[in-house]
């Protein structure tokens, strides 16, 4: 009588599409072996997947190891092209549904969703043996065919949305700079309830003056660099903000409303996401050169011509073709602008795009 070597997986059955499938739990160690990719090499339409982004394996791989007593995966999806054998623990009522599911060993499993997480979390084991042992669900289709498997990545991927980068951070309890954006806005007079906190984007009748992740990027900036503890950080965020929104009459006018934000965003770009990261980018260099004399020499912003309309200024800079635009680029030449308000040298970097723009 002949041996059939394979995988028995606990597994509970389930319908869709009219087709049965299974879900099952499968240790993060076996992963890596049943789960082989290796069509990097194909052209496009022989693959059942994207070309796997080897630049993002690290980053996942150190989420795993770096985050032992809470990091999560969801499920990956698979196709298997084989004879599998479903056995139920019971022959009816819901026991009928759960069982063990057995997959002969030339079985070829095809990752339709997760390649990424399989090949990090191969990366993480040969780091941390131990994480092996635990598991991650795995849905299994069974499926042999090419056209089939592509349709299925194509279904996975169609209505997948990714969420906004303010609702990222919003639910972020692990990244520092998102705890400190967090705490500062609680904490401040100009920034508590005029920030959105799930949106990337305001609409014109939006109550909020910025966005969360507007004030996280421009944070980030005027911080990098700085190892102080995280509650004197948000101390001199807060006091920097204080002083710059006591500059910006027009943020005083909202606060007090006296105008309305969607107004203020209309006519004036300094509480766009790219005027904030400019002014957090000066107030970097500010705090560096001036430790004891920055507040003073914060002031001259209050006689900048902030409106759209001074497109003498601002055309190139923050905004392009009339439109504000928040790119690297876009950032530095706004924050160029600041500093020669500010009387603050530019760096080499900045020089050069001070001459591209003077050649227009």
């Amino acid at each position: 009588m002949p041996i059939n070597f394979g995988y028995s997986f606990p597994a509970i059955c389930g319908i869709q599409a009219n087709r049965e499938y299974y879900v099952s739990m499968c240790p993060l160690r076996l992963i890596p072996k049943i789960f082989l990719f290796n069509e990097e090499e194909m052209a496009p339409e022989l693959r059942v997947q994207r070309r796997l982004n080897r630049s993002r394996l690290p980053k996942l791989a150190r989420y795993i190891t770096g985050n032992r007593e809470n990091y999560v995966f969801s499920a990956t999806t698979a196709s298997v092209d084989g004879q599998i054998e479903f056995k139920p623990f019971e022959k009816e009522g819901d026991g009928r549904r759960v069982g063990l599911l057995h997959i002969p060993m030339e079985a070829r499993f095809i990752i339709n969703d997760g390649q990424h997480r399989r090949a990090a979390i191969e990366m993480a084991i040969s780091e941390r043996p131990e994480i092996g042992d635990e598991s991650i669900a795995v849905v299994l289709f069974l499926d042999p065919g090419l056209e089939r498997c592509q349709q299925m990545f194509a279904d996975l991927n169609r209505y997948a949305i990714r969420p906004s980068t303010s609702l990222g951070i919003l639910y972020d309890h692990r990244d520092t700079m998102s705890l400190l954006s967090k705490r500062l806005i609680g904490r401040s007079g100009i920034f508590r309830d005029l920030v959105e906190p799930e949106k990337t984007t305001l609409s014109a009748r939006s109550r909020r003056l910025f966005t969360l992740s507007a004030i996280y990027h421009a944070t980030q900036e005027l911080l990098s660099g700085r190892c102080e503890p995280s509650e004197k950080l948000v101390e001199i965020a807060g006091e920097f903000w204080e002083v710059v929104a006591k500059q910006i009459k027009e943020w005083q006018q909202v606060r007090n409303g006296k105008i309305t934000a969607g107004e203020i965003r209309q006519d004036y770009i300094h509480s766009h996401a790219v005027a904030l990261q400019a002014l957090g980018r000066v107030g970097n260099d500010l705090l560096m050169l001036y430790p004891g004399d920055w507040k003073r020499r914060l002031h001259a912003i209050a006689k900048m011509d902030w409106r759209r309309t001074n497109s003498t200024l601002w055309e190139g800079r923050a905004m392009t073709g009339g439109r504000v635009s928040k790119g690297q680029q876009n950032i530095t030449l706004t924050a160029n602008a600041i500093k020669k308000q500010l009387g603050l040298p530019l760096s080499p970097e900045e020089e050069r795009l001070e001459n591209l723009i003077r050649r227009g």
